[in-house]
């Protein structure tokens, strides 16, 4: 487990929790919009020891509710033992996954070591294995969001491109979902936001995605889903 970042302070990444974030490096995935690459393809050094977060969280817990564990990709590497550790800190604990490690998702759901699951989709089931550059079973994606649709805090997500992501996608993701989930709590459409860091150069020249594309897709998909919202 290699912990490359934190974010000491956060509003917006643990829902209606004042947070930090914790960022590990690895991923699976080759998504050619990945705005983190340097978490994903270069072998950095540990930036923080497990001891230096726990001393840092031990300090902060009058200031702080929950912690949110992201990459990468953190499911690759994570340890249940740091996860027992931060607990016992008395923290919530939200995991940001690709969800394509069901069966360690599923051994720290029935431990009780997470409090919330925000799951991104990528793509379509059609279109997933193009997006994510990746040969991962679609199975092991369906298994996560079946598994994630079950707990009390969960999401789900997707990074909007335009161009990409048109209204028939989306309408397919919908769809998808709800076919295994039935009709998900919450659903978040994010816009993609180009800083010039991606993982493929074919991203770089991207034009951001405009909010009326995205409260567009929210009125034809907001059936499906209890909640849906939109971020930018």
């Amino acid at each position: 487990m290699k912990i490359c970042g934190l974010q000491k302070t956060t509003l917006i990444d643990y829902p209606k929790k004042i947070a930090c974030t914790i960022f590990l490096y690895g991923c699976n995935f080759r998504c050619g919009f990945c705005h983190n690459p340097e978490l994903v393809t270069e072998k950095n050094d540990n930036v923080f020891s497990e001891k230096e977060i726990l001393d840092f969280l031990e300090k902060r817990k009058k200031y702080l509710e929950g912690i949110c564990i992201t990459g990468g990709e953190p499911l690759l590497t994570l340890e249940k033992a740091f996860l027992r550790k931060i607990k016992k800190l008395g923290y919530l604990i939200k995991i940001d996954t690709n969800g394509s490690f069901p069966e360690r998702l599923k051994e720290i759901i029935e431990e009780n070591l997470v409090d919330f699951v925000a799951m991104d989709i990528k793509a379509s089931k059609e279109n997933y294995k193009k997006t994510i550059n990746a040969d991962i079973p679609i199975d092991k994606i369906e298994e996560s969001i079946k598994l994630i649709s079950k707990l009390e805090n969960y999401e789900f997500r997707t990074t909007v491109i335009e161009g990409m992501h048109n209204l028939e996608e989306m309408k397919k993701i919908a769809r998808w979902l709800n076919e295994l989930a039935g009709k998900p709590k919450k659903y978040a459409l994010q816009g993609f936001k180009n800083s010039g860091k991606v993982l493929d150069e074919a991203f770089k020249h991207k034009k951001n995605t405009s909010e009326k594309f995205l409260k567009e897709i929210q009125e034809k998909i907001k059936d499906s889903f209890e909640e849906i919202e939109t971020r930018f």
